[in-house]
C-alpha cells in the first residue's frame, strides 16, 4: 500500500457577477424602484393628494424611471466595453511595437506576485509564444477587467428595466386593488426594501438582517423626508 497522498483533482466552482453586469442592475434597479416610489407616494400623498394622482403620479414616475434606468444602464456599460475595447487595442499594439519591453514588463509582474524571477521569465516567456494569451495577462493586469468577461449592455438595461418596475409597483399595489390609504402603501414599500435588501446581502459577507435593515432605513428617511416636504407644501389637486 503507497504511503504517496491522494493526487489532488480540480474542481469546478462558480462566482457570483462581480463585474458590473446583471446583478448590479438588477440589484440597483430594484432598490431605486423601490425608493422612488416609495418617497413619492410619501411626498404626494402628505400633500393631501387623491389617490387617484397618487396612482398618476406613481405610474408614471414607474414607466419613466424604469425607461431612464435602462437607457442609463444600457449606454453605461456599453461605454465601459467601448473603452475597454480601446485600451485592449493600445496594448495590441504595444505588444506589436515593443515585444521585448512587453516581456520584461510581464516578468515583473509575475516578479512582484511572489514567482522567483528566473522561473518569472521562463514563464513569461512561454506565455508570450501565444500573442493573445499574453495580451490578456497584460490587460487584466494593467486594466483590472477582462476582454473575454465583458457584460452585456442588453443584459444589463432589461435586467434594469425589469427590477425597477417591479420594485416601483409595490407602493402602488394598495392603491390599485383598492385600498387608497398611504400607510399601507408605504408599509407595502417598506417590506419590499427589508426583503431586497435581505436578499442583495447574500451577495456579501453581511448577514441578511443587516442589509435588510440598511435599507429600510435609508428609504424610511427618504420617504419620511419627502412626506414632510409634501405636508409642508399642502398640494392641492383636483
Amino acid at each position: 500500500m503507497s504511503g504517496a497522498p491522494p493526487e489532488a483533482e480540480a474542481h469546478e466552482h462558480s462566482h457570483a457577477d462581480v463585474s458590473g453586469g446583471w446583478l448590479r442592475a438588477a440589484v440597483f434597479g430594484a432598490m431605486d424602484g423601490l425608493v422612488t416610489n416609495t418617497a413619492l407616494v410619501a411626498g404626494v400623498g402628505g400633500g393631501g393628494a387623491a389617490p387617484r394622482a397618487i396612482v398618476l403620479a406613481g405610474v408614471a414616475s414607474l414607466v419613466a424611471g424604469a425607461i431612464s434606468m435602462a437607457l442609463g444602464e444600457y449606454t453605461s456599460v456599453k461605454t465601459q466595453n467601448e473603452q475597454l475595447d480601446l485600451e485592449v487595442e493600445k496594448e495590441r499594439r504595444e505588444l506589436e511595437r515593443n515585444p521585448e519591453g512587453e516581456l520584461a514588463e510581464l516578468v515583473e509582474m509575475l516578479r512582484v506576485r511572489g514567482v522567483d524571477e528566473r522561473l518569472a521569465r521562463t514563464v513569461a516567456v512561454q506565455l508570450s509564444r501565444d500573442p493573445e494569451t499574453a495580451l490578456r495577462l497584460h490587460v487584466v493586469a494593467e486594466i483590472g477587467l477582462s476582454p473575454e468577461d465583458k457584460p452585456s449592455p442588453r443584459l444589463a438595461a432589461v435586467s434594469s428595466f425589469l427590477t425597477f418596475g417591479t420594485g416601483a409597483l409595490l407602493p402602488l399595489l394598495p392603491y390599485l386593488l383598492g385600498v387608497p390609504v398611504l400607510w399601507v402603501a408605504l408599509l407595502c414599500g417598506g417590506l419590499g426594501l427589508l426583503v431586497a435588501g435581505a436578499l442583495s446581502s447574500r451577495f456579501t459577507p453581511r448577514p441578511w438582517w443587516y442589509g435588510g435593515l440598511r435599507q429600510l432605513l435609508l428609504g424610511a428617511a427618504a420617504a419620511g423626508t419627502t412626506y414632510l416636504i409634501g405636508a409642508a407644501i399642502g398640494v392641492s389637486v383636483t
